[in-house]
């Protein structure tokens, strides 16, 4: 008994009462000014640990790049990993993923979710509808093309699961965040380009981008007179964002509880409130456990998902 008693605690990380006592790393895996970055720099000002957030964007690779570094280091608590859905969306796209989006990370909360993306293409095209899109895509094969913020991200899958639902080939090209490729739609590069509801909005009312429909099984206040993809005929049609907080494997619980506690306030302050109605965000602050099973569940459905894009079925 003795024996196991001490096998357990020596695999136990230690739980620091003076944690924090140093800065905390927040890698972000996609450029600065993507969704996640803004969102968790609007959480952290809000946050009281004692200690600095210091932001670290490591792009590459649809996330595959952070995440993995993430993955990889001690699960002390000073480093955590803020994501999007595509925590779990790039591994089934990706061949040699370096890590489990599930058994590699200790799941601290889904800090907030979308109305999903917005479909969007630049002002000068001659459709103004989806059925209008997938019409001309039809009649030319391969003319078109989407831009992407990488596999298995929130640009990448609306796109993929249009095509596969319609039936239609559109030429997929890969950037490595979502202002790349912003910049070109708006020259007329990109045809198309399922981006955040915010950032569309901006764009759309400034007449650079036209906005065709909303990947959320609901209409946002912030583009009302937009449709969904189930009221442009998509049926099935159901995919919103969500952004996370992970800490590596094998974090102390006390940590975890701490942290997912200082998320919750955060997104309980008006301003964060405010900033988060504007960006066409809900926040939630989802319990540790339950986040947990969030990512499981949602681990099964995108491999599932996966496989019928590929497989170019409904």
């Amino acid at each position: 008994m003795g024996l196991i008693v001490a096998l357990v605690y020596s695999t136990t990380p230690a739980q620091p009462k003076d944690w924090p006592s140093k800065p905390i790393r927040v890698v972000v895996p996609s450029p600065p000014g993507g969704p996640p970055d803004l969102i968790i720099r609007m959480l952290a000002p809000k946050m009281n640990l004692g200690q600095p957030l210091v932001i670290e964007n490591r792009a590459g690779a649809g996330g595959i790049v952070g995440t993995a570094y993430v993955a990889k280091t001690p699960p002390d608590g000073y480093t955590w990993l803020f994501t999007t859905a595509s925590h779990v969306n790039t591994p089934p796209f990706n061949d040699n993923v370096p890590f489990d989006p599930v058994k590699d990370f200790t799941h601290v909360t889904l800090a907030a979710q979308n109305f999903g993306q917005a479909l969007i293409v630049p002002p000068s095209t001659p459709y103004k509808t989806v059925q209008e899109l997938v019409a001309y895509a039809r009649q030319n094969p391969g003319k078109l093309n989407y831009g992407s913020a990488g596999i298995g991200t929130a640009s990448h899958i609306p796109a993929e699961l249009m095509k596969a639902m319609a039936g239609v080939d559109i030429v997929a090209v890969q950037y490595k965040g979502v202002a790349e490729v912003m910049t070109d739609v708006l020259t007329g590069r990109i045809d198309l380009f399922f981006v955040g509801t915010q950032l569309a909005a901006q764009q759309a009312h400034a007449g650079k981008v036209k906005v065709l429909a909303l990947t959320g099984a609901k209409r946002w206040k912030g583009l009302p007179d937009v449709p969904t993809m189930q009221e442009a005929g998509f049926a099935s049609y159901n995919l919103i964002n969500w952004f996370g907080l992970w800490l590596p494997a094998g974090a102390p619980r006390e940590i975890v509880n701490r942290v997912h506690g200082e998320v919750v306030k955060a997104l309980a302050d008006a301003d964060v409130k405010q900033q988060f109605d504007a960006q066409g965000l809900e926040g939630v602050g989802m319990p540790p456990a339950e986040f947990a099973r969030f990512v499981e569940h949602e681990a099964g459905f995108i491999n599932e998902l996966a496989r019928k894009i590929r497989a170019g079925t409904k």
